[in-house]
């Protein structure tokens, strides 16, 4: 009886090794070098991290957010992921409550900030979205009352025409998933290098 059941748990013990490597090979080798080569092979675009080119430079991302200061660039959302914010390794926000002292003081800081840089805005008609960080702390839109909000500024500071700004703000807007899920958003750094396209091409961001 005893080499019997040391001749049954042997068996079961090989099926399990077995089963081990097979489900090892297919789901850790065989499943993600296929989706691998199906989404190159369809999606190659995403697939590679939807990398934005200026020229033959890399310039970002269309799905990671970026520090955009200079009052000739439309400004992204804030960002809390990392010290200098959008850093895609620490992504995550703040993690405040919004009865935290240290959340109240950041947005205050950023609602004097929105209002210095856009004279003739008025405080309660600031976008959430200009003073707040999102959740990943690396959204790269904003929306679309947040675009507008910066039209004038962006116009004046590129002395172009502020209809100009408004038609590329259009045409760098995201509309609704199956036009009816979820909101718009204008994808920040698309619209900012066509800016540049548009306009000269400043030294600095």
């Amino acid at each position: 009886m005893a080499a019997l059941e040391v001749w049954r748990l042997t068996r079961l013990a090989l099926i399990a090794v077995k089963l081990t490597i097979l489900l090892t090979v297919l789901t850790g080798l065989v499943y993600p070098l296929a989706m691998y080569g199906l989404a190159n092979l369809f999606f190659p675009a995403q697939a590679r991290g939807s990398l934005v080119r200026n020229g033959d430079r890399v310039v970002g991302s269309e799905l990671i957010g970026q520090n955009f200061s200079s009052p000739r660039y439309f400004h992204g959302r804030p960002s809390a992921a990392g010290e200098k914010g959008y850093d895609a390794t620490s992504s995550g926000g703040s993690n405040l409550g919004p009865t935290n002292r240290a959340l109240i003081s950041a947005v205050e800081a950023r609602v004097k900030a929105v209002l210095a840089e856009n004279p003739g805005v008025a405080p309660g008609r600031i976008p959430v979205d200009l003073v707040t960080a999102s959740g990943s702390g690396l959204d790269p839109e904003i929306s679309v009352a947040a675009a507008e909000l910066q039209v004038a500024r962006v116009a004046k500071a590129r002395n172009m025409d502020p209809q100009r700004v408004r038609e590329l703000v259009r045409k760098y807007t995201r509309g609704r998933w199956a036009g009816i899920f979820g909101e718009p958003g204008v994808n920040v750094l698309m619209l900012n290098l066509a800016l540049d396209r548009a306009n000269a091409t400043p030294p600095s961001r």
